[in-house]
């Protein structure tokens, strides 16, 4: 099937700094596809790119066959850019924002009331068209953000970290949205540093200082993690994790909240003798369970491994 979006050697550079080294990939009509990765990835500039916003230096990309590089204007009527920063006017409500888009689009009225009903419908923004913009919460200010790039039924929709800085259930309610747009036929690729939402995509491209270090389905990807994870509470959080690591075995020891994630090469041959040091150390081993590989364990590891293969 012909892709949608085709990424052929992208790269951009901002002075002697490359931002994106020469990506490759496509993504297919219906695809829910996520370019993971820190700050400072590449992320922002590479969707910049697709929306014809930011001229590649090098490569091209085509979105329904038509060239970012040579092109851009012409990208725009297929896509929809929602920056983290999107252009929401505080001082109009939330449907005067909505119709200013409808407006800037040229989204004929005989549609709008249809299109309008359908954007209250899956973003419960109905009962607050009336409201400034500037006076909503900030979930509700990436809802209408979302409407307001929706308006003109693009056939691709970016959005440069859309959950940043949002409430969990707002977050949650955005997911909702992201996979209805999708099922409804929509091309959505987004950029994210959060690897449990990367895990909702169809596919996901992983970025380390603007190359791609790895590309699948989240579950393919999970699959590929060399290693056993093992967590553990402790009375000591801290100092468990620094005994744990550098013993044999031991690839990792990482802190999340008060438990430590253990990263182990065989969990039944290393793990026991881990323990016997934690308790000679007087360390109270409060609980403890194997856990399956997250994105955010094979990301680390892929990250490890790019770092040693361009030292």
């Amino acid at each position: 099937m012909t892709p949608l979006v085709s990424l052929g050697s992208l790269t951009r550079d901002f002075g002697a700094t490359r931002a994106v080294q020469g990506l490759t990939f496509d993504v297919a009509r219906g695809e829910l596809f996520g370019i993971v990765g820190p700050d400072g990835a590449g992320k922002t500039t590479t969707l910049r790119m697709l929306a014809g916003v930011l001229r590649p230096t090098a490569g091209d990309a085509t979105i329904a066959g038509v060239s970012v590089a040579q092109d851009p204007e012409a990208v725009k009527p297929h896509v929809a850019y929602m920056s983290q920063r999107f252009g929401l006017y505080v001082d109009l409500t939330v449907r005067e924002n909505i119709e200013f888009y409808a407006d800037l689009y040229q989204v004929p009225r005989k549609e709008r009331p249809e299109r309008l009903e359908r954007l209250y419908q899956f973003s419960a923004l109905g009962p607050f068209e009336n409201r400034l913009a500037g006076k909503l919460s900030g979930g509700m200010k990436q809802k209408l953000s979302l409407c307001c790039a929706l308006i003109h039924h693009p056939e691709v929709m970016l959005l440069d970290e859309p959950t940043f800085g949002v409430d969990p259930i707002s977050r949650r309610d955005l997911w909702l949205i992201l996979h209805e747009m999708v099922a409804d036929g929509m091309t959505v690729i987004l950029s994210t540093a959060y690897l449990d939402e990367a895990e909702r995509c169809d596919r996901v491209a992983m970025l380390h200082h603007g190359r791609v270090i790895a590309l699948d389905t989240p579950d393919s990807l999970q699959q590929q993690f060399r290693g056993e994870i093992q967590t553990v509470h402790t009375n000591n959080p801290r100092q468990t994790r620094d005994l744990l690591r550098g013993l044999p075995g031991i690839r990792d020891a990482v802190l999340f909240g008060d438990t430590i994630h253990v990263t182990l090469d065989d969990r039944a041959r290393y793990w026991p003798e881990a323990k016997l040091l934690l308790e000679a150390e007087n360390i109270s081993i409060l609980a403890e369970a194997p856990v399956e590989p997250a994105l955010e364990n094979v990301f680390i590891e892929l990250v490890g491994a790019a770092r040693s293969k361009h030292e």
